[in-house]
């Protein structure tokens, strides 16, 4: 077993619970990591300033990927790298979204944007990232420089035909996965966690099998392909689980915490312990 220098986490539905909370339980795991030489980083698909809340109560010193891996950002948030959505592509993206009455929203490095201020959504994500949209009349009107956009509904089945459309008319122009059942994420072309973590690694010096990570949906799958060891959380799909080396438990039951706990500090000197 190769020994684990970098642990890489997804943020919803892996470090914090269901609720958006970063447990006591889950901050003194991370602290053990640093202790026992493990870099610890994060790699999300909310925006950089979606993960401030983050850094200090975790003490995070490495850099982060934001935007599913479109963007790799300072611990202060400075934006390290950036691929950006091609106007065109993101234009096409919003027709595309519009077309299935979805609610649209726009992500730049700095700020999130929004033209239905009465969206159901919109309230859970303010708790999540505790930003407010910037509310404009044309989304249109603020494409030069896009990290992401987001089709939002809770159909997920119509999220699911929104997917398949979304894929069939942008194709290789644009990134399309879904970071939460209810979210269906555009990003550019050619990024993904996985390209997040293959960043961090070469930044850092450190192999694909000294480095674990670990995450809940399908756009987590990236990260695993890229990493020594993979983990996913009890809460994800069957699926998941299936492309996962270990599962812990659920957000909601510290599984993140259990998982540094009973599968990561083990490994801090190449060891296995027993399960």
């Amino acid at each position: 077993m190769n020994k684990i220098s970098l642990f890489i986490s997804d943020v919803d539905g892996t470090l914090v619970t269901t609720d958006k909370v970063l447990t006591e339980r889950s901050r003194d795991a991370v602290s053990r990591l640093n202790a026992a030489g493990i870099g610890f980083s994060l790699v999300s698909s909310r925006p950089p300033f979606g993960l401030r809340m983050l850094v200090e109560p975790l003490g995070l010193r490495l850099p982060m990927g934001a935007f599913n891996g479109g963007a790799l950002v300072a611990p202060d948030l400075t934006v390290i790298g950036q691929r950006l959505l091609p106007p065109d592509a993101a234009r096409e993206a919003i027709v595309v979204l519009r077309s299935f009455g979805v609610e649209i929203w726009v992500f730049a490095a700095d700020r999130w944007m929004a033209d239905n201020p009465r969206s159901v959504y919109i309230e859970r994500e303010v708790r999540t990232i505790r930003v407010r949209p910037t509310i404009v009349e044309r989304l249109e009107d603020h494409l030069d420089a896009v990290g992401k956009i987001v089709g939002v509904s809770d159909d997920f089945e119509h999220l699911d035909a929104c997917e398949a459309a979304a894929r069939r008319t942008i194709g290789d122009r644009a990134s399309i996965a879904r970071s939460q059942l209810y979210y269906l994420d555009v990003t550019p072309a050619g990024t993904d966690k996985g390209v997040a973590v293959v960043g961090l690694a070469r930044r850092l010096g450190i192999p694909a099998g000294g480095i674990a990570t670990i995450g809940d949906m399908e756009n987590d799958v990236a990260m695993f392909r890229r990493s020594g060891f993979s983990i996913a959380m009890g809460n994800a799909s069957p699926e998941v689980k299936q492309l996962a080396n270990a599962v812990t438990l659920s957000n909601d039951q510290d599984g993140f915490a259990a998982a540094v706990e009973g599968l990561i500090l083990p490994r801090a000197r190449g060891i296995t312990a027993p399960m």
